[in-house]
């Protein structure tokens, strides 16, 4: 599977200037199978919605995800700031090739920065199947629970898809845990990260995508929008998880 990660440098609000921006860096990295956006990537980090985030019924952000996945036979996904049932920081997973989605609501809304007063988390894991893979979808603040994200007889995948708005005062954490998850689960690890900033932070990316033993297997440069693209194997992770099975040790309450 052909991953390409998406550091975008996220214009406040503005979701036509963000598809804008998307749209350029889907043109300068063709035929990935999966293109995957930062949290909140069309408005940046709303921690107040209101006048922000779009109604679900109508949001443009989304009608492009959709449309750009079909033109393009691929899967995009990436949180939005959504209003249904109250407001939603909501991670899509648009399948262009089957015409369908799915979605994951965020579950540990970042309340140092009071996003809990605002959103609804979300109760439930969502793993999509895509291209054989079975991906684990997360958005930012969940990257440092491992419990949520772990590995287990119930909750079963090859790769997480990590989206956030991640900023550079704590990039030291991003860096470690991306890669904690990864080796812990023996998973790869996907993980998008916005540049630019915001009333209130600096963003320096760093995405990456990660192998299930924490090795770089691409990685965007800091402070500079761009993509990078990794390809992805089955058989590599099989081979892995057969010839050292840590997994089938791990601790179980």
């Amino acid at each position: 599977m052909k991953v390409t990660v998406l550091q975008l440098n996220t214009e406040w609000g503005s979701a036509a200037q963000n598809i804008e921006r998307a749209e350029r860096l889907i043109t300068q990295s063709p035929g990935s199978d999966l293109y995957v956006l930062p949290e909140m990537w069309s408005t940046g980090f709303a921690i107040e919605p209101s006048g922000i985030a779009e109604d679900e019924a109508d949001s443009i952000a989304l009608q492009w995800m959709r449309k750009a996945a079909r033109e393009h036979q691929c899967a995009i996904c990436g949180s939005l700031a959504i209003k249904s049932d109250g407001y939603r920081n909501r991670h899509y997973f648009i399948d262009g090739r089957s015409g369908t989605e799915q979605y994951y609501d965020k579950h540990h809304l970042f309340s140092y920065g009071h996003e809990d007063q605002y959103y609804t988390p979300g109760a439930e894991h969502t793993i999509v199947e895509y291209c054989g893979f079975r991906l684990l979808l997360l958005t930012c603040y969940d990257l440092r629970f491992p419990v949520w994200a772990r590995y287990s007889d119930r909750l079963q995948y090859d790769a997480v898809i990590c989206v956030a708005n991640w900023p550079e005062s704590r990039q030291n954490a991003w860096q470690i845990l991306t890669r904690a998850r990864a080796i812990e689960n023996q998973a790869y690890f996907i993980a998008c990260n916005r540049v630019g900033s915001d009333a209130t932070c600096q963003y320096r990316g760093l995405s990456a995508v990660i192998s299930p033993i924490g090795k770089t297997l691409a990685s965007c440069r800091p402070n500079v929008e761009e993509s990078a693209i990794a390809c992805l194997t089955l058989e590599s992770l099989h081979h892995l998880r057969e010839k050292f099975p840590v997994l089938g040790e791990r601790d179980i309450f």
